[in-house]
């Protein structure tokens, strides 16, 4: 019983909770001591990337330095300027109206041939030329297309004002031929059609259109230009003026004209 009691150790019990780590001598420090080697290695690579320049780097810098710096009289060239009587400071050339600071110095660091940035600078040159002629050739066609649109809406505003001064004069002229008792027009068209009309009629006007509706072939203009006229010749109206004048001398000496240019 005591047997099994030892076999069968309760879980609460010490040799469950206090478990002890593995603690062998060397394991522990060894893991630390290489975690540190390996830390200090790549700081020591990062710091070397970070100081470390590249050849032509170091050539500029050099560069710089040495043009930074004014030429002293250890320089055989500046030694014989002086020996000529120049000054540093002073432009060169007899009458001083030489260069003062020397020519500036270009060094050529890649690997393209000679007038190869030029060829560069020619071709985007000439890229932006060209972008320039499509924007300028685009503004034309825009411009264009808007004039058009606007001659269009001015023709078709000037074709509807035509077609308003026709029905007017229709409808002045049958109201002044039935005022001298003319029962049918001169022309048919020099009245205003009937809208409403009774399926007889309609028969009848389709027989006569051939003999009567021949005017068709007139434009807008043309018929208002024929029916103002008789209406000015029979009745001495103008229909501009919206005035029947007593005689003919009263019509010329007081109505602007015969078209609606004379009277804007």
């Amino acid at each position: 019983m005591k047997l099994n009691m030892a076999e069968e150790e309760d879980y609460m019990s010490d040799s469950f909770i206090n478990v002890q780590e593995d603690i062998r001598p060397g394991l522990p420090m060894l893991r630390q001591i290489r975690e540190a080697r390996r830390k200090e290695e790549k700081q020591q690579e990062a710091n070397l990337k970070t100081k470390r320049k590249s050849l032509k780097e170091e050539e500029q810098e050099r560069r710089d330095i040495g043009l930074k710096n004014a030429l002293g009289c250890e320089n055989k060239g500046f030694a014989l300027l002086q020996k000529m009587g120049y000054k540093s400071g002073q432009a060169l050339g007899k009458s001083g109206d030489g260069i003062v600071e020397p020519i500036p110095l270009n060094i050529k660091t890649g690997k393209s041939g000679i007038g190869h940035e030029a060829l560069l600078k020619r071709k985007a040159e000439e890229k932006l030329e060209s972008y320039r002629r499509k924007i300028h050739m685009k503004k034309e066609v825009e411009e264009r297309a808007a004039e058009q649109f606007r001659m269009r809406l001015k023709n078709k505003q000037d074709e509807m004002k035509l077609e308003g001064d026709l029905r007017r004069s229709q409808r002045a002229c049958q109201q002044l031929d039935t005022q001298k008792n003319i029962q049918v027009p001169r022309e048919a068209w020099y009245w205003l059609r009937l809208e409403e009309e009774t399926e007889e009629e309609e028969e009848e006007e389709k027989e006569q259109d051939e003999d009567e509706y021949k005017s068709e072939d007139l434009s807008v203009l043309e018929k208002l230009q024929i029916l103002t006229s008789y209406l000015r010749e029979e009745h001495l109206y103008c229909i501009w003026c919206g005035t029947a004048y007593e005689d003919k001398e009263d019509l010329s000496s007081n109505c602007p004209g015969p078209t609606s240019a004379d009277h804007d």
